[in-house]
């Protein structure tokens, strides 16, 4: 007589089959739970940015011609204050004027947090244009310089220092005793979640000229997809 292994065989495959299903829905069941975990997560965290103070700037006595101290160009500045109001690291990328995007180079930004926190609230000022077109220094006026020393490339600053004169600073006085180093940029600015940083920017030519002083205009000032547009009215620098 042959022994008989049909039976044998049966049983373990029944019990290896039993045991690979049990195992699979343990690995399946701690994957979604994981899954789900992750989902909650990313889902509490969110990229937010928030921008006040905006100001823009035309010199409407510079009209193209390169005399009484001015450039030969329309000079347009603006300024705002930018605050990481999310949960997760942005980097603001963009400030768009009317269609037109300022390059990272026309940017003049502070990041320090004890310069941003003394002036976030200010009500941004201008200090006037040089002949080179650049935002004017004041800060001497108000105190010692505090600011690194400025590298010179042609005669331009690639810093300029400002005080905001006229507007109390986060201590009450009557003018900000912190001054602004505003250094420029090369490229998108990294802000922390709660980071602040300030900007000056200078508009290139034919964006705003003169006859745009009292009018409005958009500005845009975004991190990637976060951010959004304001109606600003252009002042007389």
């Amino acid at each position: 007589m042959f022994p008989i292994r049909t039976k044998n065989r049966k049983a373990i495959s029944v019990v290896m089959t039993t045991l690979i299903i049990l195992v699979a829905s343990v690995v399946l069941g701690t994957g979604v739970v994981l899954y789900g975990t992750s989902l909650f997560q990313t889902g509490g965290q969110t990229q937010a940015i928030s921008s006040q103070g905006i100001k823009m700037w035309v010199n409407a006595t510079c009209t193209g011609s390169a005399t009484n101290g001015c450039p030969a160009n329309t000079v347009a500045w603006g300024a705002a204050a930018i605050r990481n109001s999310g949960d997760v690291l942005v980097s603001v990328n963009t400030i768009q004027i009317r269609g037109v995007i300022i390059p990272f180079n026309n940017w003049y930004v502070d990041t320090n947090s004890t310069h941003t926190s003394a002036n976030f609230q200010a009500q941004f000022i201008s200090t006037g244009t040089s002949t080179f077109g650049m935002m004017r220094q004041n800060a001497g006026t108000f105190g010692p310089l505090t600011c690194p020393a400025q590298l010179l490339s042609a005669g331009i600053p690639n810093e300029i220092t400002i005080n905001e004169a006229g507007t109390p600073d986060a201590t009450g006085q009557p003018y900000s005793l912190t001054m602004l180093c505003l250094k420029q940029a090369s490229g998108p600015i990294a802000l922390s979640p709660g980071g602040q940083m300030i900007v000056y920017f200078n508009v290139p030519n034919s964006v705003i000229g003169p006859v745009d002083s009292g009018s409005q205009v958009t500005v845009n000032i975004a991190a990637g997809n976060v951010g959004g547009p304001a109606s600003i009215t252009v002042a007389n620098s």
